[in-house]
Formats: C-alpha cells, structure tokens, sequence
C-alpha cells in the first residue's frame, strides 16, 4: 500500500517559505555557521518548526538550493512572457548579473562548510542549462540574438559577467551590457 501524501497547510507553506529565503540571505551573507535556531528567530518560527520541514542542516542546505533554482526557473519564464523573447535573455542576463555576489557568497559558504556543491546542483544544473535554452531559442526566434551563439557560450558569459561582482556595480553592469552588445543578432 503506498503512502499518500498530504500537501502542506497554507500557514505551513508560508513558514517553510519563509525559512527557505531567511536560509538562503543568512547563509550567504554570514557563511553556514549561524545555527538553525537563528534561522528561524529570524524566520519568525520556532526552530521545531525548521526541524519538521528540513531534518538536518544538510537538508535545508538542498532545500535552499532547488528553491533557489526554482525561483530563477520561474523568473526566466516569466520574462519571456512578460518580455517579450527578444528582451527576456538580456534582462535574464542583467537579473543573473545582479544577484550573482549573493548566489556566489552562498556557493563558497557552502562549500566552506564541507557541502558537495557539485552533487547537490546537478538536477538543478541540468534545470538551469534548460531554462537558458529556452531563453536563447527564444531570442534567436525573435531575431534579437545571434545564429551561431550556443547554450554553453552564454553560460560562459553568464559566469565571467559574475566575475565583475567584485568590481562593483557600475563596472558589472556595463560588462553584462558589453556582453549583450556583442550577442546581439
């Protein structure tokens, strides 16, 4: 007999939400030593709370990184349709270039702690490689991007566009935008 199950009440839902991005901004602001209990101070909810969603700390460390690949799975689609396909890649790559000093924080944090980033993204590799290629597609459809630009150049672009963080946000800006000139069909 198999085990239904349930789905999460809404006050549940929200709380394991809640935790999820106070884990995610904690984490990556102050490396993975700030205790569960802390999270979920600032969660608003009592650590049984976090215990009940997420076991370990391992578990909420993969909890926070498919939320995290989930989330940008969503923001990418939506730009497409909000967009338009010509626009979404660039503004994607604009998005991507701006929250990269926090997702990149959250990546050394991780692996600082001993984390196995590398087998803990796979299924969300393989997720994000999609999405971008639905984004690229898209754009090369509308006329926007070049014909002879692939899914593993503009990751590449995507990670030296991440680089720039450390120059501040004004340089990181004006790379991406260099990037998306030269992209540009």
């Amino acid at each position: 007999m198999t085990e239904s199950v349930r789905p999460l009440r809404a006050d549940a839902a929200r709380n394991r939400a809640r935790v999820l991005e106070v884990a995610y901004e904690t984490f990556a602001a102050e490396g993975v030593g700030v205790p569960i209990d802390e999270i979920a101070r600032r969660a608003g909810v009592g650590a049984g709370t976090v215990y009940r969603h997420f076991p370990t700390k391992e578990a909420l460390f993969q909890a926070v990184f498919e939320d995290r690949v989930r989330r940008i799975v969503e923001d990418a689609r939506a730009l497409i349709a909000d967009k338009g396909p010509g626009e979404a890649l660039y503004d994607f790559m604009r998005g991507m270039s701006q929250s990269s000093s926090v997702d990149h924080g959250l990546f050394d944090a991780l692996a600082s702690y001993g984390f196995d980033v590398e087998a803990a993204t796979t299924g969300a590799e393989k997720e994000f490689l999609g999405v971008l290629e639905e984004l690229l597609v898209a754009a090369q459809g509308a006329g926007t991007v070049r014909a002879d630009v692939g899914v593993a150049e503009v990751k590449a672009l995507l990670v030296m566009c991440k680089s720039n963080a450390e120059y501040g946000a004004g340089v990181a800006n004006r790379v991406v935008d260099v990037v998306i000139d030269g992209l540009r069909a």
